[in-house]
């Protein structure tokens, strides 16, 4: 029984604290027992991350950029419609007025024509001239049409007559006046043609505007 004793007592005191503490060599595995765990050298492991860092700026640098160049794009793409939208909103209004300057300048002519008294004529000169002034204010002016080539994106033929010497195409009588505003056309002018041929004369238009 003794022996069994002091067998059990030097077992035990082989594995107490011997006041001790562990060495950093004996606490932390070495870098290179950590690559020979992961079968990789131990200067690949150190150099892994800042390459893995220096990517995942970059990728977020040149995302920023994309946005800032995108979000640029977009501010330019909505002050462009704005001024576009700002320059042709007054374009119904200024379609519905026309008649009236045409009917003032009708009265202009025919005023002139039957001998009508200086002061009236006067005075529908006057307001015809200061209502073209206000329209070329908001950007509407004539477009130009007796004299000049048939041009269907401008004009709109009523009627074709004997050339009589005039070359082709060519528009000899404004029936109503077109206007643009500012680079796009308001009203197409409405005008008498030079045919190509006597022949091909006729009252019918030739060709329209859409």
């Amino acid at each position: 029984m003794r022996k069994k004793s002091d067998s059990i007592e030097k077992t035990s005191g082989s594995d107490t604290f011997d006041g001790r503490e562990p060495s950093i060599e004996e606490a932390a595995p070495d870098a290179e027992g950590s690559a020979a765990a992961t079968g990789e050298p131990a200067s690949n492991i150190t150099d892994q991350q800042p390459q893995t860092l220096e990517e995942e700026m970059k990728t977020v640098q040149d995302r920023y950029l994309r946005l800032a160049a995108e979000f640029e794009n977009y501010k330019k793409r909505a002050q462009r419609d704005q001024a576009e939208y700002t320059k042709y909103a007054t374009e119904r209004l200024l379609r519905e007025m026309l008649p009236v300057l045409d009917n003032l300048q009708r009265a202009l002519q025919h005023a002139q024509q039957s001998g009508g008294t200086d002061g009236l004529i006067e005075g529908v000169e006057l307001t015809c001239k200061q209502f073209l002034e206000v329209l070329g204010r908001f950007g509407v002016r004539p477009i130009p049409s007796v004299g000049l080539p048939f041009d269907p994106a401008v004009h709109q033929a009523v009627a074709t007559v004997d050339p009589q010497g005039r070359a082709p195409n060519t528009i000899v009588e404004e029936y109503e006046k077109g206007y643009y505003l500012h680079d796009r056309v308001l009203r197409p002018a409405r005008v008498t043609v030079a045919a190509s041929s006597p022949g091909e004369c006729r009252d019918a238009p030739v060709k329209s505007t859409p």
